[in-house]
């Protein structure tokens, strides 16, 4: 049997706060496995029922977000649950909106929920999924925050990541938290940013420089000299053959491909 607990506050100013997170997740779960969470007991909420052929319990501490450790810690007791097969679900201001991260274990992170859960069942090792609300604006009080409602804008990212924790629960109930990990642990992504176009120009030396205009100038008096432009037009002169005559001065320029886009291949015509 797994334990699953989402933190959260219980009066109905706190609901769909970020720091609510938690029981949104749980209601969420409930609603999609058909399991009702309204027991009154073990100061929670509590519902038993079945996520893929697994006994679990939903439950929603009653005690206030800072007092959560008394409700898990006597719900494990009753159930006799250890604390590898309890799993938590928080709110964390590190992750944006839409995104979650899985632990198999940890610190409390400055979570004081998370505080009195580690100190009421005396360890970290237990699972928990971490749901992001966001970070704070700068100046902005904490408390003020976490206790605040979530924007519409955030409405789709909200219903994505709490379809995500059910996928994730499902694994974690089946102990296959490895693969959970694997499927959600996902971070927000970067722009990459654009390598800058360097001109080419900037880059040579004044010899490279020289060399090259050289090379123009050379290629300007062939192409006076044997009829060929320097795209390769084929508009040169013409032997008594009627044939095209090409200069030594051409066929040593203009012998690289690349410079006769035209059609001019460096051979004899």
């Amino acid at each position: 049997m797994k334990l699953i607990v989402g933190l959260g506050n219980p009066d109905k100013e706190y609901e769909n706060t970020r720091h609510n997170i938690g029981f949104m997740a749980v209601d969420a779960l409930g609603q999609a496995y058909g399991i009702t969470v309204n027991t009154l007991k073990h100061k929670a909420l509590i519902g038993k029922g079945m996520i893929e052929g697994e006994k679990v319990i939903l439950a929603k501490p009653v005690t206030y977000m800072n007092l959560s450790g008394e409700a898990v810690r006597e719900i494990s007791d009753y159930y006799k649950i250890p604390a590898e097969d309890v799993i938590i679900i928080y709110d964390d201001t590190t992750l944006d909106v839409g995104f979650m991260r899985i632990r198999k274990k940890g610190s409390a992170g400055g979570h004081n929920g998370m505080k009195s859960i580690i100190a009421h069942l005396g360890t970290e090792d237990f699972p928990r999924v971490k749901i992001g609300i966001g970070e704070k604006r700068p100046g902005q009080d904490l408390a003020d925050y976490v206790l605040s409602r979530f924007p519409k804008e955030d409405k789709e990212m909200l219903t994505k990541v709490l379809d995500d924790t059910k996928k994730a629960i499902a694994l974690m109930v089946w102990d296959d938290i490895g693969e959970a990990m694997n499927l959600y642990n996902k971070k927000k992504e970067k722009k990459k940013k654009e390598k800058p176009v360097i001109n080419s120009d900037l880059t040579k030396t004044a010899g490279q420089k020289e060399a090259e205009e050289s090379k123009e100038r050379e290629v300007e008096n062939a192409s006076v000299k044997c009829g060929f432009g320097a795209m390769g037009s084929g508009d040169g002169n013409k032997n008594s053959n009627g044939e095209e005559s090409v200069s030594p001065a051409c066929d040593r320029v203009c012998g690289e491909s690349e410079l006769s886009p035209g059609g001019y291949t460096g051979e004899r015509l």
